[in-house]
């Protein structure tokens, strides 16, 4: 995609300048942003931008992590969810920012970015094919999100997401121990009885060490009634994002949330020591993300927010 295609892509949708802050334009604010990406300044910085506009400012290969989780296009009954007029402006302004994406992270990292089918424009499918064709895929998680959402009568309860994984180099950076997953109490009955493992004392510690995790994940959505619910409407797990943070990045790398939302990426970083720089165009949601760093909400801590 050309610079001229990227622009049209990004016009409709641009929101105002960067700002730190109501009425600080990215002009001034640049050489603290610039600062943070170099990693000299504070762990966890969060602007209120459209995600194409701060993207094209910052530095090529300078994120190990992005994450992004952006607007399904017609799955939800939100505004921000419905700004496009047809399935291809919708892919175009996706490949636009994918672009500027895979030009931030480094050559060992990696991209996640969330889809879903949707009720009737299956509109991911597509983005992942062009995606796929045009970077170097990686993998392809579904998500179990344990309970569906009874919708449609024509076809079966959806329950679950996908998470496309794009890679810049021939080898990215992941720690698959990172995330072992505890063995189910028959798999450890049985692995007790059997003679063939002679090492009991190998035994014992491989089984609590747990096993390595698929590309299948099952971990419930959140429910109206869960502590984490900060009113987003499609936010997502803490335990879902510390997965992807754990194991593609390391204490005091960089983690980017392109669609930050109600700051859950950041927060999970935040926990984890790693840097985190979110980008949320909202201003309510950009003010919630803060709050959540700054540990004003419940269950949170504070941790060099700004």
């Amino acid at each position: 995609m050309t610079a001229r295609q990227t622009a049209r892509a990004f016009a409709p949708f641009t929101a105002p300048p960067i700002s730190g802050r109501r009425g600080r334009a990215f002009g001034r604010y640049a050489g603290a942003v610039h600062e943070f990406m170099a990693g000299t300044t504070t762990s966890h910085r969060v602007l209120q931008a459209d995600c194409g506009e701060a993207l094209h400012r910052l530095a090529s290969r300078s994120a190990q992590l992005i994450i992004a989780d952006p607007p399904y296009f017609r799955v939800l009954d939100q505004g921000w969810d419905r700004q496009w007029q047809s399935k291809e402006a919708y892919l175009e302004w996706s490949l636009a920012w994918l672009a500027e994406a895979m030009r931030v992270l480094r050559n060992d990292g990696l991209l996640y970015c969330f889809g879903q089918l949707g009720k009737r424009e299956h509109v991911f499918l597509h983005l992942m094919s062009r995606a796929a064709c045009r970077w170097a895929f990686h993998d392809l998680i579904i998500w179990d999100r344990v309970v569906g959402c009874n919708e449609r009568r024509d076809s079966f309860t959806p329950a679950t997401e996908m998470i496309l994984v794009l890679r810049n180099g021939a080898r990215p950076r992941f720690n698959k121990r990172a995330v072992r997953e505890p063995y189910d109490p028959a798999t450890v009955r049985m692995y007790l009885r059997d003679n063939r493992y002679k090492d009991r004392a190998a035994r014992a510690e491989h089984l609590a060490a747990g096993k390595f995790a698929t590309n299948l994940w099952r971990i419930p959505s959140l429910k109206g009634a869960s502590r984490e619910k900060c009113g987003h409407p499609a936010q997502k797990p803490e335990r879902l994002i510390e997965r992807i943070v754990l194991s593609s990045s390391e204490p005091g790398d960089l983690v980017l949330d392109l669609f930050a939302g109600s700051g859950t990426t950041s927060v999970v970083a935040q926990r984890h020591g790693r840097r985190s720089l979110g980008i949320e165009r909202d201003p309510a949601y950009f003010a919630l993300t803060r709050k959540r760093l700054a540990g004003q909400l419940p269950g949170r801590r504070r941790d060099n927010p700004v």
